[in-house]
């Protein structure tokens, strides 16, 4: 299996979420079945199968977390010496040349993008055009709206 990388902070969000599932959310589908199941009849019974349903979708996503987490590559950007270079896990200052608009984009993981915060996944293809750059350097992105270029400000590892 193939490694994923994954910032640190984003392995601590998995593992929390895998403890909160192993020990908040199945204890409490496990209660709510055997109430389901004390109401007599279940052939015929939605609270029993809505409480399955939902059983199912906590386990395969505990092996799910519990996978990704196996196969995880934890980076720790502040420990990161890439020499001014763009890689995984840094933090990019772009501004872009037509506009002038100033964007900040941390490079992590699948599971850890979230645009709003300006988090965006590695094999995005603004991340692809950006890993390798360095400050100063300019990076096209092909985007729906046509090409974009952008100029690197500042790289960090924060």
């Amino acid at each position: 299996m193939a490694t994923i990388p994954i910032t640190k902070r984003g392995a601590e969000k998995l593992r929390e979420e895998l403890r909160r599932l192993k020990s908040v959310e199945r204890p409490a589908i496990i209660n709510a079945i055997a109430e389901a199941r004390a109401q007599g009849d279940i052939s015929e019974n939605a609270e029993y199968e809505a409480a399955k349903d939902r059983q199912g979708f906590i386990e395969g996503r505990i092996l799910e977390v519990e996978g990704k987490l196996s196969a995880a590559q934890v980076i720790d950007p502040t420990e990161l010496d890439a020499g001014g270079k763009v890689v995984f896990g840094s933090t990019v200052e772009l501004e872009e040349e037509d506009s002038g608009d100033a964007v900040k984009y941390q490079i992590v993981g699948e599971d850890e993008a979230d645009l709003k915060q300006g988090l965006i996944n590695v094999s995005s293809p603004i991340a692809r055009a950006l890993i390798g750059k360095e400050e100063g350097d300019t990076a096209e992105v092909q985007t729906p709206g046509g090409l974009k270029r952008y100029e690197i400000v500042a790289v960090s590892y924060l």
